[in-house]
């Protein structure tokens, strides 16, 4: 049996105020990630730090520019096609300006109605963690 691709990614926990940023991504190949809410972010090109990696994927997703901020978590998800190992890091943003260049939705929500929203599994750990650091 052969090992499943692993892919390393960044994300971006993004806040302005007390409300984070959730996108939704487009439809996809992989049915159980379609149409699913995640944190922004993407895959780790040669050469690049972390950090490199998830200012470059959030100017290209959002056309943003942020300083990213103090690391969140890392998680380790197995989907079904291919094992994911995602490194979060908070960032803060002074307004809600963000072009959706790749998702179809977004949605700046208070941690707390974060679990309202159909998350890709492997973010799941990340809103778990967000509302209980809360509380």
């Amino acid at each position: 049996m052969q090992s499943k691709k692993q892919i390393e990614v960044v994300a971006g926990v993004i806040q302005v105020g007390n409300e984070i940023l959730c996108v939704q991504r487009p439809e996809n190949k992989y049915t159980y990630i379609s149409k699913k809410f995640e944190f922004p972010g993407g895959k780790i090109e040669e050469g690049e730090t972390r950090k490199q990696a998830l200012r470059r994927e959030l100017n290209e997703e959002l056309d943003i520019d942020i300083d990213i901020g103090d690391f969140f978590c890392s998680i380790v998800h197995e989907y079904p096609d291919f094992k994911l190992t995602m490194h979060c890091f908070m960032c803060e943003l002074d307004k809600k300006n963000i072009t959706l260049n790749e998702h179809i939705d977004a949605k700046w929500l208070p941690p707390k109605l974060l679990n309202n929203l159909d998350w890709a599994e492997a973010d799941i750990p990340i809103v778990e963690k967000l509302i209980r650091n809360e509380k």
